[in-house]
């Protein structure tokens, strides 16, 4: 099937500036800079868009677009139009200087406005924070007070946070009054890139395009839920970043639970930003708190040790790069929780995710409640199936919904069927790296996809006693206690097993 454009977006004509704090780091070279060439070979992007990046490294602006040069050809598309990706580095111009000093605020107040002369991009300005996250709000205070925030006429600004937004809930408040005392909330966008994946977007349109799905969509049709975010790999190069936060702070409070909002949220008046937002807001208010006790019971920590990924032996946490070699940082953990409203009282929804599984997975499962045996008491069928419905998210975007039907032959058996539905096989698989949409909405100054203050708060709101328990217990002596190329750890299994049910680990044992 030929490949569609890239995605379907109306053309931003806002010209503007992208200012990424950190062009020379991994998250730039990676994800940031190929979706803006994305964006660019798609024309997305208006006539008048530049890019400022500044950096700690001495270089000039020639010797940064070189080196460009040099190093993209392992992140950009293998297909990569060079025509495309000259007049972007053409518009890529870089600054030298320390981010805690104010002299670095007063040159890049002169060259923006030099951009703004030669781009033609009119004071617009988005301020990309794609460094440590200890250095945010010191960048934000520094732009203030050099003027770089401050919206004048029709000239907008703006600002990206990367997560992670705080370590708990006084860290993510304190941020939050931080970034507030200089932007208004409206020009903060918190970005969570797994809201930028086209199957998380769809969950939306899924529910509330389709007339057969919302109608069921309750506890009274739907048996539990599971939201399973899987990684292959190990922490790789990121011992020291994951010895401070683990698993849950890693996963939890953003990408789990915003995957859990699009699917447990109820129907907006529309889709503008802060009517999702609410929505989404009245479902983390929702989930029902976990006291100490219920930490115990309904949440399971792991950390993985050596096994065998991928056909290869593979070392445990505790041997990776600059991780301790008693250290008590869990790799997995998978709760249970309940969400307190008319729509999913006493439905429970189970959320995981861990290094080092079976498989790189990341997916939503909603299965519905067994149909009634009666008819079949007679017929060779020994049980019924609950119906399953399964989204994708990644690596193979897609939905697949699971029913039961009649085995062709004279006497009644039952086997089970699935409709699969691929993004690729009905519309192409154009290079993306998630950050696209992301970056598209942020520029034309739509935050749907962002994270509002409350839901950050909220959201550390939900995992801040399972934080306080942890922090309290002396460490499970058992650690590490599921080997690479597992699913995780035998308490994770309990979790469903005692309630009679099971992970779907992709449909496969």
């Amino acid at each position: 099937m030929s490949a569609e454009p890239l995605m379907d977006l109306p053309q931003l004509r806002t010209p503007c500036v992208m200012v990424i704090f950190g062009i020379d780091g991994d998250l730039a070279k990676r994800k940031l800079i190929p979706a803006v060439y994305n964006l660019m070979a798609g024309h997305f992007l208006p006539e008048g868009f530049a890019i400022v990046g500044l950096d700690r490294p001495e270089m000039t602006t020639a010797e940064f677009r070189e080196k460009l040069d040099r190093v993209m050809g392992d992140y950009l598309p293998a297909t990569v139009d060079r025509s495309v990706w000259q007049a972007l580095s053409e518009r890529v111009h870089y600054l030298a200087g320390d981010f805690q000093e104010g002299a670095t605020y007063r040159r890049l107040n002169e060259l923006l406005q030099q951009v703004d002369a030669s781009a033609g991009t009119r004071g617009n300005y988005i301020f990309y924070m794609a460094t440590i996250p200890g250095l945010f709000g010191q960048i934000v205070t520094h732009l203030g007070e050099y003027g770089l925030t401050v919206e004048r006429e029709s000239a907008w600004r703006r600002v990206v946070i990367e997560k992670p937004f705080g370590h708990d809930l006084e860290s993510a408040r304190a941020l939050n009054h931080e970034l507030q005392r200089v932007l208004h909330e409206r020009q903060i966008y918190r970005i969570d890139h797994y809201l930028g994946k086209e199957t998380v977007q769809n969950i939306l349109v899924f529910r509330f395009a389709n007339g057969i799905f919302e109608p069921v969509w309750n506890r009274q049709y739907i048996d539990h839920v599971q939201i399973t975010v899987a990684e292959s790999l190990g922490v790789e190069h990121r011992g020291r970043y994951y010895e401070q936060a683990g698993a849950l702070r890693d996963m939890v409070p953003n990408h789990l639970l915003q995957l859990l909002c699009f699917l447990a949220m109820e129907p907006p008046n529309s889709f503008a930003a802060d009517a999702v937002r609410d929505e989404k807001a009245k479902v983390l208010r929702g989930v029902v708190p976990l006291s100490s006790l219920d930490v115990l019971r309904f949440v399971a920590f792991g950390q993985y040790g050596p096994g065998t990924s991928d056909g290869k032996a593979v070392m445990g946490y505790r041997s990776e790069p600059h991780v301790a070699s008693e250290s008590m940082t869990e790799t997995y953990m998978a709760m249970k929780l309940f969400i307190d409203n008319w729509r999913w009282a006493g439905v429970p929804f189970y959320l995981r995710t861990g290094k080092r599984m079976t498989r790189r997975l990341t997916e939503i499962v909603v299965q519905f409640k067994r149909a009634p045996f009666m008819l079949f008491r007679k017929t060779q069928v020994d049980r019924l199936v609950p119906n399953v419905l399964v989204i994708r998210i990644q690596p193979d975007e897609g939905i697949s919904l699971r029913f039961d039907a009649k085995v062709p032959g004279p006497t009644v058996r039952v086997g089970t069927v699935d409709m699969d539905f691929q993004y690729a096989d009905y519309f192409g698989n154009a290079p993306h790296t998630g950050y696209e949409t992301l970056l598209h909405d942020a520029m034309a100054g739509d935050a749907t996809l962002f994270q509002r203050a409350d839901n950050i708060e909220l959201g550390w709101a939900v995992v801040q006693t399972i934080l306080d328990v942890w922090k309290s217990l002396p460490g499970p002596a058992a650690f590490p206690n599921y080997p690479s190329g597992s699913w995780g750890p035998p308490e994770a299994e309990a979790l469903l097993k005692r309630e009679g049910r099971e992970w779907w680990n992709g449909g496969q044992a």
